[in-house]
């Protein structure tokens, strides 16, 4: 079997964006300042399933 090659797989790729609530409405992540998304990647995510 051939492998994929990676031109074709970045033709495939589309840019996913990431949303937040801030202040009760949804902004993108990346239109953050650098200190905003650090706090971002330091968040603890919530799971319903594991306080069940």
């Amino acid at each position: 079997m051939r492998s994929i090659e990676p031109e074709k797989l970045r033709d495939k790729r589309t840019k996913c964006i990431v949303y937040t609530r801030v202040m009760g409405y949804h902004r993108p992540v990346e239109s953050f300042n650098i200190g905003k998304k650090g706090e971002h990647k330091q968040r603890v995510k919530f799971f319903e399933k594991d306080y069940l």
